[in-house]
């Protein structure tokens, strides 16, 4: 198999061999969390193969015991101190008003200190691509073999086949740290039977791979051992007929039979509760349902949706339950407004508080503002949902013949158009 590039210790590993492709993520000390290295080589592969008729098949998996953790907590929390990109809009507004050539200067420089923000950059980028792999055109097989959480999921689920073994661990756990549902779960999650997704939005809790399968989060269940094998004869195989990829990951396939006690199997708890209107009313619900016999297992997921962020609790649950009347395209193009409001502190700090106390000082006490469900308004959530100029939005290409155009450095943010 010959491998693309030659990086002495490359964050993705492309290889080819015939008419199939080999993408690893190759972080295994860091859990293959998304960088922004491996957001681009990633759209740059995807991109070439999918335009090459000699490829067929893409295989992805991850280097370690990890497929992916999601996205670089660090690398986000090192940016806490970017330019406030929408504080600089307002002051591009009332500069417009001034003198042309004094207007011109302060522009410049404005505009100059927020392209230095690598954040967004890495956002639009990341949701740019998440379209992409929702749409590929090619038959992706996803061989996960460990951790897959948060954004490093969304590099799983929306696969045509999304092989899982028993050592894989999914969650999406960003709610407790004061961000939201991201990278297109606000769709995936909001197409969950009955209200699984907001029971898996708001609590974080974590599924394993037959749960997975069961659930309609992947499409096949391998044992660990065989995992290897499966994985040279879809190279062998070398072709990307969807029918033969997936007779060949049903000989390797076991029967899924999720245990007794599968979270699963709580559905009809997990409907009752998480059905209400709002995050008070589904913890009110919760801990009802708690006291009655039988239900030992709320206690402590009860616990950790209490000590989770009110406003990522409050912003994560109307994403879920609006995606449900959205397409992915606008599921999205909400999320990365949603993204950029929260790492711009539009209305808390949350997030860089939840990063803090989960990994950087690893205390586990992370002090959120506001404190309380009750002290997170309406008007605040609007704030962070509201649209931005059309300019100012994800560009998702919708037609045949754009489908690669959008790219973050064609787009507004990335030139003089952000003033326009």
């Amino acid at each position: 198999m010959a491998q693309v590039g030659n990086s002495e210790d490359p964050v993705i590993i492309g290889e080819e061999a015939g008419n199939v492709r080999l993408i690893t993520l190759n972080r295994p000390r860091h859990l293959n969390v998304i960088s922004p290295e491996t957001v681009s080589l990633l759209a740059g592969y995807l991109e070439n193969w999918e335009k090459d008729d000699n490829v067929e098949l893409i295989l992805i998996k991850g280097a370690g015991r990890a497929f992916s953790a999601g996205g670089d907590l660090r690398m986000f929390y090192a940016g806490k101190n970017s330019s406030n990109y929408f504080v600089l809009m307002m002051l591009l507004d009332v500069l417009s008003n001034l003198d042309a050539d004094y207007w011109y200067v302060m522009n410049s420089l404005l505009l100059s200190v927020v392209k230095e923000d690598s954040n967004l950059e890495v956002v639009y980028r990341m949701y740019w691509l998440c379209y992409h792999i929702h749409t590929y055109k090619k038959t992706q097989v996803a061989l996960v073999n460990g951790i897959s959480m948060g954004g490093g999921a969304s590099l799983m689920v929306p696969m045509k086949f999304s092989v899982v073994t028993e050592k894989t661990v999914f969650a999406t756990p960003e709610a407790g740290i004061g961000f939201h549902t991201d990278c297109g779960f606000s769709y995936m999650h909001s197409r969950l039977p009955g209200h699984l997704g907001e029971f898996l939005a708001l609590t974080g809790t974590r599924l394993n791979g037959k749960e997975l399968v069961t659930a309609g989060l992947a499409t096949h269940f391998v044992p660990s051992e065989k995992l290897p094998e499966l994985e040279q004869q879809l190279i062998n195989l070398n072709k990307g007929d969807k029918e033969a990829v997936k007779s060949l990951i049903e000989k390797f396939s076991s029967e899924v039979q999720i245990d007794a006690d599968s979270i699963l199997n709580k559905q009809k708890i997990i409907d009752e509760c998480f059905s209400k209107n709002s995050v008070e009313e589904i913890i009110q619900s919760f801990e009802a349902a708690s006291l009655k016999e039988g239900n030992g297992w709320i206690g402590p997921v009860l616990k950790g949706l209490k000590r989770s962020s009110p406003t990522g609790l409050r912003i994560t649950l109307r994403s879920v339950r609006e995606g449900r009347k959205k397409t992915l395209i606008e599921c999205l193009k909400t999320e990365f407004r949603l993204t950029i409001n929260i790492l711009r502190s539009i209305i808390s700090d949350d997030v860089y508080e939840g990063i803090r106390a989960l990994t950087i000082d690893k205390d586990n006490t992370p002090k959120w503002d506001p404190p309380s469900l009750d002290k997170v308004h309406d008007k605040d959530l609007d704030t962070v949902f509201q649209p931005y100029e059309a300019h100012l939005e994800l560009q998702v290409p919708e037609s045949e013949d754009s489908r690669w155009d959008g790219k973050y450095e064609n787009s507004a943010y990335a030139t003089s158009k952000v003033s326009e």
